[in-house]
């Protein structure tokens, strides 16, 4: 009998980290064939050549889509969509997956829906139905929902939002984020471990930080960090602060250069490239708040029992737990908003995001799909007309 050929991509290293065990569940499947194509941010030198980790982790790397150019503009983002939708024709006509598994919202993977959609090849999306109002995310992410077949949400609100948006109520699961499984199924690094691994001397207090621009704001993402630089500078040396460096999106290299900046002239700051999925957990479950705009401290820090300050809209609209704290991108909001997570005991949070068994439920719903191309053609669901 023929394998079922699933076909995942990446883009990212915190992509790959939600992936990982997916993967590796797809991979230890006798009746399935796992296909892995890499893109975007894994390939590029200025952010880690990070697909070496997928295959140290023993994981095939079956294609390499290269669609980075050396610019994080707006015309330079566009062009690095096209050149994805190019790659993608070819790579997907080579491959000729049976299904192709997309996650999330970033402009490569909806370069990897086009080109599935006009290749007849049914995609399965997981964190469909989220609402992120700050960023163009949200569009992205709603586009790659209307060309998928097979929706993986991670909570019951974005399973409404799906069928809101006219797909089929038997194609929606809600699995929870796949974020969790790896948080259950890790060996958590300790701390002098980590100490030595990141060259970093934990503090009586610490935090985690990861700010990515936010890409519909009329703020520049330079100004919008300096507020936040500002705001830790307030706080004193006492308090180490780990960085991990933005995405690969829009005037993310104003970012980036100014914590390096930073954290050149700071003996209590440090910033990283890439950390990696079990650093950075890791490094999570040490620190005493996570700090920024990353869905990491919404969908993950809830279940370290860790609290999250939640910059400015980039995360507005997302399920939150108690742990979260919101505050506007100016300095004085910031510093009080941390103060506020250092006093906050958050060991009594429940994560809204499931229970970290996300990757077993898709991959076993991807095998027992009778016949993918049978989902091509897709009839749009009218909920008043149901209702009716």
């Amino acid at each position: 009998m023929l394998k079922r050929k699933i076909c995942i991509v990446t883009g990212s290293r915190a992509e790959y980290g939600l992936l990982y065990w997916l993967m590796k569940d797809i991979q230890n499947d006798s009746s399935l064939l796992l296909q892995v194509i890499v893109t975007g941010m894994h390939l590029s030198p200025e952010f880690g050549m990070t697909y070496k980790a997928i295959e140290a982790d023993g994981l095939p790397i079956d294609a390499k889509v290269e669609i980075l150019l050396s610019s994080d503009t707006p015309v330079g983002i566009a062009k690095s969509m096209g050149l994805g939708v190019i790659g993608f024709a070819d790579t997907l006509d080579r491959l000729r997956p049976d299904i192709l598994v997309l996650l999330g919202d970033r402009y490569e993977i909806l370069a990897a829906a086009q080109a599935a959609m006009v290749a007849r090849i049914p995609i399965a999306h997981i964190a469909g139905g989220d609402v992120t109002e700050g960023a163009f995310d949200e569009a992205i992410r709603h586009s790659i929902t209307k060309m998928a077949h097979l929706h993986f949400v991670t909570n019951e609100s974005s399973a409404r939002r799906v069928r809101q948006l006219g797909e089929n109520p038997e194609h929606i699961y809600n699995v929870g984020s796949p974020g969790l499984d790896y948080i259950k199924r890790m060996n958590l690094i300790g701390r002098s471990e980590l100490e030595e691994a990141l060259n970093f001397q934990f503090m009586e207090k610490n935090l985690l930080v990861t700010f990515h621009p936010v890409t519909l704001e009329t703020q520049t993402a330079e100004m919008q960090f300096q507020e936040l630089l500002t705001a830790l500078d307030s706080l004193g040396l006492n308090i180490g602060i780990i960085f991990t460096k933005p995405n690969a999106d829009t005037d993310s290299r104003a970012i980036i250069r100014l914590m390096d900046n930073y954290v050149a002239n700071r003996i209590n700051a440090s910033a990283y490239t890439s950390l990696g999925q079990a650093r950075y957990l890791s490094v999570m479950s040490q620190v005493d708040a996570i700090v920024g705009n990353s869905s990491s401290g919404l969908y993950e820090a809830p279940s370290f029992g860790k609290p999250t300050v939640n910059i400015g809209d980039r995360q507005k609209g997302r399920l939150q737990a108690s742990s979260v704290i919101n505050c506007v991108q100016e300095a004085n909001a910031i510093k009080e908003a941390i103060f506020q997570a250092l006093a906050l005991d958050c060991s009594g949070a429940v994560n809204p995001y499931g229970d970290g068994n996300s990757s077993a439920c898709i991959k076993d719903r991807l095998k027992q799909i009778a016949e993918p191309s049978a989902l091509l053609k897709k009839h749009f669901f009218d909920l008043v007309a149901n209702h009716e």
